[in-house]
This record gives structure tokens, C-alpha cells and sequence, in this order.
């Protein structure tokens, strides 16, 4: 999809929004409406769309960081502004692919990843229309719908070479800095106070886990950023090495263990795809899972993992939290497991489509056991499984969840293949960067479900994106050879 260009365009660009604005601000002195002098943003964003796609592609990537959540009702909230900007460019595409409806290249079709996620969207189809919470599930459809046109088919037409790959990384990095330059401010603010993440958060993200995930997923980036500045002026290199030093703090900083656990296992999986043995790791990873699942099932045995409801607390202190952690008393990891046993109990009475999406959080508690609760079980924040696999088998089945677990391994196998086929020294290091990003964004959902937020769901599908436009530069490269 190549940019449209239009004769005599900054011309009528200027003309457009000076009548856009001229009528916007006379409807506001009308009506009193405020909320109409966003019609000249949203007109040049239209136009800015028709004009210059990359351009507008580029302000949806830049926003992310920045987006702030506004709830306008108790089930239903707003990213501003990077939802808004989603739904412009998801309304664009369909414009686009209704005049042309092959605008979409064989070769993406045929993709195994691409071949998963479809058969993903088909099921949640499937399970919208069997939901317990349907207009629910159709505000959750009509989510994931955009955010799978603008995260993983978008990008097919924007990265066409190497300076979209660097300009993408420095737009979104820019302004995640700015975003942890306020929380480590406000942090500073309060002393650094363990109990206080909640309120340095605020505002910019949904809370310290979203914020950690975010920051432990593009760590990775910087890993290979810093080689690929080889050659570049001095102080680039300088800067990538202290951002690289300076992230190490920030992750402990977010208070969360996930993150940390995050960027472990991406450093391992980078270890593993240099070995050659990152298809590997998923099934090994299943297999311990399962070992576990089978004995802690056998004879209920997972019962001896309840937790002490008054000694189960949350601590006001990091300290005294990872020490909890190790005890079983821990509140987080307690609840966790609360309602791990409820989302499980659930799958054996809807074990084909579930309850559906958003469906978990409105029909889990006859399914728990009192002898997990703990002072959390109230869920006032409605939170829900806390695991991306749990959750799916909770709200969409096995089917579902089946194809998650199908989904993460051949990522892995698929990036292994793409890095050992390709020749460019540039390519090659993206590759790998991309595959330790979406590893730590696997171990962040294996204690949180976030695929489905705004701003780690977005690094989540654009990772998969630009591994399968990785893997095509490969084959390129593999038939310009012969």
C-alpha cells in the first residue's frame, strides 16, 4: 500500500483545516460542546491517512506510550489517543480493501502464524456468538478486530526497508522514556515507597503490571539495538549503553517479579536461538506445566497450596514481598492461584467455547474454593485470570487456548528459521530481538492476561508482524541468491 499523493496537496490540506476549524469552533460557540473542536484533528488525521500512510502510521506508533485510559462507564473505557487514532486507520483499511480486496499479499496469507491467528479470530467469533456476556463480547470482537488490522496486518504495508525498522524503534522508544522519566519523578516523590507504584503509575498506564510488561518486552530492543549503532557517531552508542544500564533499575523499580522473570527468560531465548535450540523451548516449557498440572491434580493435592487468609497479606515493603512470595503468603501470588482453581473449574462445564470474552470475570466465584481466598477475592477492580492461558480456557474453551499454546512455540520455531535463513547482518539481529521481546511478553501473560491492553498487546502483535515481514525478507534473499 504505497502512500496516496494528491495534486497540490499542502494547498488544500491548509484550506481543509482552516474551514474544519472555522466550523468547529462556530458549532462550539453554538452548542457549547467542547468536544467539537476535536473535528479539525480528526479531519487532518483522515487526511494526513490519504495523503501520507506512513506518516499517520508513525502518530498511532508515538501515541501508545502516551495514551491515557478514561473510563466512561463501569465496563466500559477509552485510550486516549491511540484508540481513537486505531479506529481511523482500521476504517481507512476497510475502505482499501473494499476497493481492492487482494490488496493483501498470497505470501502473508500463507504464513503459519498468520494461518494461527485467523483460526484464532474465526473461534472468537464462535465464542462471541455462544457468549454468557454478549454485547460484552462484541465490544471485546470489535477490539480485537482493530487491534489485529492495525498491529499485525498494517505493518505488511508500512515496513519496507531497514530506516522503518530503526524509525519505528526510535518513535516508540521516545516517548516510553518520557512515560518513565514522569513514574520515576513521581517515584522519587515518594521516596520510592513500595506501596506507592499504584500512584506513580497513575494516569499513564493501567497499573505497575502493564507499566512492567511494557518496559521488560522493548528491553530486549536495546539489547540489539546497541550492536547495530556499530558505526554510527559515538554518542549513539554511548546512549543505547546507558539506557541499556539505566532499564536495569527502572525493571526493579516497576516492583513487579514478572518483569524481571521476563527479562531473564528473553536473554535465555536469545541464548537459545544462537544455539539453535529456541524450538525447544516452548515444548519443554509445556512439558513441565504438565508434569506439574498432573501431579498437583493427582489425589487433589493442589489443595495443600491454599493459603492462610490472615496471613496472606499484601506487604508494604518489596522486601517482605519477595520473601512472602517464597512462604506462600504472598497476596498477589495467592489470589493468582485463587483464581487459577475457579478459571479450571469453569472449563468443565463450558470446555468447547467457555463463557466468552470478558465472560470470566461475571461468572467465576461459584466456580472458586473459599479455602484459597484471600482479602483481594473481592475484585472490585474486576481483574481476571491473571494467566493468558487460563483465561482463554475460561472465556473461549480449549479450542482457544489450544491455539495460544500452538501460537507461542511456532513463533519461536518460526524465528529460529527466519534468523538461520537470512544473510543481512541487520535482519538477522532484528530477528533476534524481536523473538527475546515476544518472549518476555509470553512470561508476562503467563502471569497476567494483556494481550488485549492497548499499549503490551500492541508490542505483542507487532512482534509476530514484523517476524513474518522478516521471514519474507529471507525468502527474498534466499531466491535473489539463486
Amino acid at each position: 500500500m504505497r502512500p496516496i499523493g494528491i495534486r497540490h496537496t499542502p494547498g488544500k490540506l491548509k484550506w481543509c483545516s482552516v474551514w474544519a476549524l472555522v466550523l468547529s469552533v462556530a458549532i462550539y460557540v453554538w452548542t457549547g460542546n467542547a468536544l467539537i473542536l476535536w473535528l479539525p484533528v480528526v479531519l487532518l488525521f483522515l487526511l494526513l491517512c490519504i495523503v501520507h500512510w506512513k506518516n499517520a502510521y508513525w502518530l498511532l506508533l508515538f501515541s501508545i506510550p502516551l495514551s491515557i485510559r478514561f473510563s466512561l462507564a463501569t465496563t466500559l473505557s477509552l485510550s486516549l489517543p491511540d484508540e481513537p487514532v486505531c479506529w481511523l486507520l482500521s476504517l481507512v483499511f476497510l475502505l482499501l480493501i473494499a476497493h481492492d480486496p487482494r490488496i493483501l499479499p498470497r505470501w502473508w496469507w500463507e504464513d503459519p502464524l498468520v494461518l494461527i491467528i485467523v483460526l484464532q479470530f474465526l473461534w472468537l467469533i464462535v465464542t462471541v456468538a455462544c457468549s454468557t456476556v454478549f454485547f460484552l463480547s462484541l465490544k471485546y470482537l470489535a477490539a480485537k478486530t482493530w487491534y489485529l488490522i492495525c498491529f499485525l496486518v498494517l505493518p505488511v504495508f508500512i515496513f519496507r526497508d531497514k530506516e522503518d525498522h530503526k524509525r519505528a524503534f526510535l518513535i516508540f522508544l521516545l516517548p516510553l522514556l518520557v512515560t518513565i522519566c514522569c513514574i520515576v519523578y513521581r517515584q522519587a516523590l515518594f521516596g520510592f515507597d513500595f506501596a506507592s507504584i499504584g500512584m506513580a503509575v497513575s494516569d499513564l498506564y493501567m497499573n505497575h503490571v502493564e507499566y512492567a510488561a511494557v518496559v521488560s518486552i522493548f528491553y530486549p530492543l536495546l539489547w540489539i539495538a546497541y550492536p547495530l549503532a556499530k558505526g554510527r557517531k559515538g554518542w549513539v552508542r554511548s546512549c543505547l549503553a546507558l539506557l541499556i544500564v539505566l532499564f536495569i533499575p527502572v525493571i526493579v523499580l516497576t516492583y513487579a517479579r514478572v518483569a524481571i522473570v521476563a527479562v531473564v527468560f528473553a536473554a535465555a531465548v536469545g541464548l537459545a536461538l544462537r544455539l539453535r535450540i529456541a524450538h525447544l523451548v516452548m515444548p519443554a516449557f509445556y512439558a513441565v506445566v504438565i508434569i506439574a498440572f498432573t501431579l498437583l491434580a493427582r489425589n487433589d493435592r493442589y489443595i495443600d497450596l491454599h493459603p492462610n487468609y490472615h496471613q496472606t497479606i499484601m506487604h508494604k515493603d518489596y522486601g517482605s514481598h519477595l520473601s512472602s512470595t517464597f512462604r506462600g503468603r504472598d497476596l498477589s501470588s495467592m489470589e493468582r492461584l485463587y483464581r487459577w482453581v475457579a478459571a479450571v473449574r469453569m472449563s468443565a462445564m463450558k470446555p468447547v467455547t467457555g463463557y466468552g470474552p470478558h465472560g470470566f470475570t461475571y461468572n467465576y466465584r461459584p466456580y472458586t474454593l473459599t479455602i484459597f481466598k484471600t482479602y483481594s477475592s473481592h475484585n472490585k477492580e474486576g481483574s481476571t485470570t491473571h494467566n493468558y492461558f487460563l483465561h482463554l480456557l475460561a472465556e473461549q474453551g480449549w479450542p482457544g487456548m489450544l491455539l495460544y499454546a500452538i501460537l507461542v512455540p511456532a513463533v519461536f520455531a518460526h524465528a529460529q528459521r527466519t534468523y538461520y535463513r537470512s544473510d543481512d547482518r541487520f535482519y538477522r539481529y532484528c530477528t533476534l530481538g524481536l523473538l527475546m521481546a515476544f518472549a518476555a511478553s509470553f512470561v508476562n501473560n503467563f502471569f497476567s492476561d494483556l494481550v488485549e491492553t492497548h499499549k503490551a498487546g500492541a508490542l505483542f502483535y507487532l512482534s509476530i508482524a514484523l517476524l513474518i515481514l522478516l521471514r519474507r525478507k529471507s525468502n527474498e534473499q534466499r531466491q535473489y541468491h539463486f
